[in-house]
């Protein structure tokens, strides 16, 4: 009876050892004697030991650093670079028989494309356009991994590391930058003005009562400072209207003469 108890338990312990539960996340790649047989899962799933190998994938988003690579611009900067890449397992059979480690080869598939992509571009473009480099470089992974039933869902640059030559330059560069926007805007200004002030004139040139009004209203501007001692000039005017007198006047002596 000993021998019996102990023996039904060995054969209890074999029969569990077929049961395994896969989680709500995980699928099981079956293989029978080695071939292929079907993916299974979530839930209670018999495995016969000895006669079939189960293999569990995962298939939540994984989040990957891919570590900083030595990058050469197109304008010739070396740089430093790193991202991280999202993906997740979409078939996993695939994922199991196309490719040895799908997360190891993803890892170096990324790295490789991150030193080609990058360096096809300026380091400016790398700085002001990291959204379509990203897209470039989700794009690139997706297209490669597909094959493996791994679904690259995005790619982000995280850090670009400059030496500090690099970032000196960049800072006269912004300077001088700065300056010319400034030498522009204030040329535009003056250009403007001149343009106003030359329109302003026309319209005074066909309304000599608009200059008299102006006239005075800068003499009563030019007034407001107590302190200031104000020489009011005589219009042109009134100077015609007395040299044409002095002339009559003394046009009358000439002839009073002869």
């Amino acid at each position: 009876m000993p021998f019996f108890f102990f023996a039904l338990i060995i054969i209890v312990m074999f029969l569990l050892s077929f049961i395994n539960i896969l989680k709500e996340y995980e699928r099981g790649v079956i293989f029978t004697l080695g071939r292929f047989w079907k993916v299974k899962g979530p839930g209670l799933i018999i495995v016969i030991r000895g006669l079939q190998e189960m293999i569990r994938v995962d298939l939540r988003t994984v989040v990957m650093d891919v570590p900083t690579q030595d990058i050469i611009t197109k304008d010739n900067v070396t740089t430093k670079v790193n991202a991280v890449v999202y993906f997740r397992v979409m078939d996993p059979r695939n994922a199991v028989i196309q490719v040895e480690n799908y997360y190891d080869a993803t890892s170096q598939l990324a790295q490789t494309s991150l030193r080609a992509i990058l360096g096809q571009h300026d380091l400016d473009q790398i700085l002001s356009e990291r959204d379509k480099l990203n897209h470039e470089m989700q794009k690139t992974l997706d297209d490669q991994t597909d094959p493996w039933g791994v679904k690259v869902t995005a790619v982000e640059i995280k850090d670009v590391d400059l030496d500090e030559t690099m970032v000196r330059a960049m800072a006269k560069q912004a300077e001088a930058e700065r300056t010319r926007r400034a030498k522009v805007i204030l040329a535009e200004g003056e250009h403007q003005a001149a343009q106003k002030i030359k329109q302003a004139a026309d319209v005074l040139a066909t309304q000599p009562q608009a200059i008299q009004l102006r006239y005075l209203q800068t003499v009563s501007e030019i007034t407001d400072h107590k302190s200031s001692t104000v020489l009011f000039p005589i219009p042109m005017n009134f100077m015609d209207g007395f040299q044409q007198v002095v002339k009559a006047v003394t046009g009358n002596k000439k002839t009073d003469k002869k």
